[in-house]
This record gives structure tokens, C-alpha cells and sequence, in this order.
């Protein structure tokens, strides 16, 4: 089926469970109009749904046993490369770069997933964005990360910091 369509369909189906949730909303709050109610569950329903479409669920995989710093570069790759180095080093386009607020999915490469592992950049927001130059090597640097935690230290933030202009492959980087 064309995206088209799909996208048809799914709005009309967050319409027809908006009409049916103000409904029953309805009976709850009698004194409030229909019309206020639909209103407020249709926009958050696409608030919901523009959330859920526009921002991708990465899916990254680590080295077996990487425990610390992930940063995503941005870089002029074509294809997202999620599959991280031992230095926690991943490389994403621009849209990727600029569009992606969900929590990632995170796994090593023998299958075990490390989501409850995962320790965003604060409680408002999962992932830190940063910036680094390097006069050395006359190289700016951007980047999305977060933190893999130990085992034993689920939930706490390290506060690691990574010299990334000695690490990244500058063939990737940004022009």
C-alpha cells in the first residue's frame, strides 16, 4: 500500500477514537461541550502520533560488554551507521541528527538488550547535545550521546568526557 494511504487510514483512525474517547469523556464532564472535549483529545492524539512519526526509534548495537559514553556524530553518511565502535562511536545523518528525541533501543552484538542500562542526559530530556572543536585538527564535531551504565550503577549518570577529535573518522564528518 502507498504511504498515502497508510497515512489516510491512521488519521482517520485516530479521528474515529478521538469521537469514540469524547464520548465517553462526555458522560464523565457533562458541563464541558463535546466540541472542547473532541478538541483537546484530537490535538493530543497528534501530538502523540507526530511524536511517534517523525522522531525514529534508533536501534544501536555495541561491543559485547561497552559499558560508557555512546556518541552519535553527525556525519554526511548516507545510511545511519549504529553499529558503534569500542569508543562508543556511531555516525548519523542530518534528518537523523536533528529529528530523533525518543530512547534508543540498545543492544550488544550477542543479542543481550541494555535498555535498562540506558542513562539519558536528564530527566527532561534523553539525549545531550554537544558540540566540539579542535583547533589541531581544524574540526568542529556534533554529536547526540548518552551513557550506557553498569550493572551495578543502573540509573547514575558517569559524567564521562571523550576527546572525540582523536577518535572519529574525519572522512565522515561534516564539510
Amino acid at each position: 500500500m502507498s504511504g498515502l494511504f497508510l497515512g489516510g487510514m491512521m488519521i482517520v483512525g485516530i479521528i474515529i477514537g478521538c469521537l469514540i474517547v469524547s464520548g465517553i469523556l462526555r458522560l464523565l464532564f457533562k458541563k464541558t461541550s463535546f466540541l472542547t472535549i473532541l478538541f483537546i483529545t484530537t490535538t493530543f492524539s497528534f501530538l502523540i502520533f507526530h511524536y511517534q512519526l517523525y522522531s525514529p526509534t534508533l536501534t544501536i548495537k555495541v561491543p559485547n560488554g561497552y559499558r560508557g559514553e555512546i556518541n552519535l556524530v553527525l556525519s554526511n553518511v548516507k545510511d545511519n551507521i549504529l553499529t558503534v565502535d569500542s569508543n562508543g562511536i556511531g555516525y548519523i545523518d542530518q534528518w537523523t541528527f536533528e529529528n530523533t528525541y525518543s530512547i534508543p533501543t540498545v543492544g550488544q552484538m550477542d543479542g543481550k538488550n541494555l535498555d535498562k542500562n540506558l542513562v539519558g542526559f536528564n530527566p527532561s530530556t534523553f539525549w545531550a547535545k554537544g558540540e566540539m572543536s579542535s583547533s589541531e585538527s581544524n574540526i568542529e564535531i556534533e554529536t547526540l550521546s548518552f551513557e550506557i551504565a553498569a550493572d551495578d550503577k543502573l540509573g547514575q549518570k558517569q559524567f564521562t568526557f571523550t576527546d572525540l577529535s582523536k577518535l572519529v573518522d574525519k572522512t565522515k564528518l561534516m564539510k
